[in-house]
């Protein structure tokens, strides 16, 4: 319904310029009447061209959408307990690996059918975190790479997350570390200033940089006393003791 909607608005626009148009060509005199339909001849091919291109980019917007809903479903579905056989009318996989293996491929024929479109944008992100949970960690770096760079700050900043993430596990903490401080300098509405202190604090912790997890699960406390962000930092704080 929304779809038809925003359809019908951009339909109406077309239809708008076409009449602002066609008003300021009014004032002609019989003898440019030649010229006049020769011009309008042009004017509704390239009219018919542009509305054919946007309803050809909307249409594969669309089916963009319903192929990248389905590979975020594979996300979904359940992974069977060890032993646990497959059942016909349940689908399931049998381990996190092949879960991300199979949403890793639906998500890579979604971003080479579609690439100029929003959906094949989200699946690079999940290309970067399925190729993670795979540990193919080149992947992961190169498609989280491309959508750090992503105009979208709310987006990109959840590349970085997991790029960090990324690093961290690679011992790359260096890496992990400037890319968690870039995004706790820069919040935005995906990635919010407390969950990148947090996730900065782990890594130094990891690293045994206890003095630095330390004082940053402390400001972690004072800059937000009664959110969720003091309480887990509350308690790595115990662990530290």
């Amino acid at each position: 319904m929304r779809a038809e909607t925003r359809r019908q608005l951009k339909q109406d626009r077309f239809s708008r310029t076409t009449l602002q148009v066609a008003e300021q060509t009014v004032h002609w005199t019989v003898e440019h009447q030649g010229k006049l339909i020769f011009g309008a001849i042009v004017l509704v091919v390239a009219i018919l061209a542009a509305l054919g291109s946007w309803y050809y980019l909307e249409k594969q917007n669309e089916k963009a959408s319903a192929d990248f809903g389905k590979a975020v479903q594979v996300l979904d579905t359940p992974v069977r307990p060890a032993g646990m056989p497959a059942q016909p009318d349940q689908p399931s996989f049998a381990s996190l690996s092949e879960r991300a293996a199979e949403a890793h491929k639906q998500f890579q024929a979604v971003s080479d059918k579609y690439p100029h479109t929003r959906a094949s944008d989200f699946s690079h992100y999940f290309l970067g975190t399925t190729a993670a949970s795979v540990g193919d960690n080149a992947t992961a770096e190169r498609e989280l790479k491309t959508v750090a760079a992503y105009h979208n700050e709310d987006l990109s900043s959840l590349a970085k997350l997991a790029l960090a993430s990324v690093y961290r596990n690679s011992n790359r903490t260096k890496d992990a570390t400037d890319l968690y401080k870039q995004l706790t300098d820069k919040p935005t509405r995906t990635v919010s200033k407390a969950s990148a202190e947090m996730a900065l604090a782990e890594t130094y912790q990891a690293a045994g940089m206890t003095a630095d997890a330390k004082k940053l699960y402390e400001q972690i406390q004072k800059e937000s006393p009664t959110g969720p962000a003091a309480q887990l930092a509350a308690g790595k704080l115990q662990e530290l003791k």
